[in-house]
């Protein structure tokens, strides 16, 4: 992760209604990525209207045409889209690589990292506040299912660390003072400011942060299941509409240490409809 290893609008449009007020369902995009292992489809979500155009735009242009799934974890997800990993040598540091820019956030709370969920990825952390995602590189979720005790555990600590987060990150905006303090060596006033600092937060996380799993949520991942503690943080643009089985196939090869398949996984992408 450290290698800017990439993970991973804000409107959302209603698509499809006439002038009349007529409903009229658009069609669905439909990408196929052939692999040695089998072909996975997906389909675009039009909710995500930048992160579509850009993936559209990309495989008619072969963009991903020999790149190889260079990040696989097994219960994880499958990684690919590093125009770096094309004919790369097996020793090369793979992850950083990009078409030269990245795409505004579009999260939706209506997806979430099912099974099969075709997300983009970033770079995380404080370098990036704002979860642009990366131009090109993408992931999709394999993930594990779970259980309902599962779930909670996973609630409560994805707000802790979520809280810690915006935590470190206030104390970052107080540092000037905080070192004043030290300096003058007022352990009192240091105390007192990072005790002001955590209330502030805490208040701030519990009035609309706090990380909640819905029935919908928790009915996938204790049946199909997937990757909850990445809902909220990342771009679902798209899911699996064929070829999880291949997905599984993918996720289940050996690797190195850097999480990167022993025999290169190519890939070939082309817009089906």
């Amino acid at each position: 992760m450290k290698r800017i290893a990439l993970f991973i609008v804000i409107a959302v449009f209603t698509l499809g209604i006439s002038c009349g007020g007529t409903s009229k369902k658009s069609e669905e995009t439909i990408v196929s990525i052939k692999t040695d292992f089998g072909e996975i489809k997906v389909k675009l979500y039009d909710e995500t209207p930048q992160h579509k155009a850009n993936f559209i735009k990309l495989v008619n242009e072969e963009f991903y045409n020999d790149l190889i799934f260079h990040r696989v974890i097994n219960k994880f997800m499958i990684q690919g889209g590093d125009p770096k990993s094309k004919n790369a040598d097996p020793s090369a540091q793979l992850g950083g690589g990009g078409p030269g820019y990245t795409i505004p956030a579009e999260i939706n709370p209506k997806y979430f990292h099912k099974k099969g969920a075709l997300s983009a990825a970033r770079i995380g952390g404080s370098r990036n506040p704002e979860k642009n995602s990366s131009g090109s590189q993408f992931y999709i979720v394999q993930g594990d299912v779970y259980r309902p005790g599962q779930l909670d555990t996973m609630e409560m600590m994805i707000n802790k660390q979520r809280k810690e987060t915006m935590f470190r990150e206030h104390l970052g905006t107080e540092n000037s003072k905080l070192e004043a303090l030290k300096e003058k060596n007022d352990r009192v006033g240091f105390d007192m400011l990072v005790a002001e600092i955590r209330e502030k937060v805490d208040s701030i996380y519990n009035a609309g942060h706090q990380f909640s799993m819905s029935e919908e949520q928790r009915k996938a991942y204790t049946t199909v299941g997937g990757y909850p503690s990445l809902d909220g943080d990342y771009t679902i643009f798209g899911e699996v509409v064929e070829g999880l089985d291949v997905v599984d196939k993918i996720a289940a090869v050996k690797t190195n240490s850097a999480n990167r398949p022993l025999v290169d996984i190519k890939m070939k992408a082309e817009l089906v409809k």
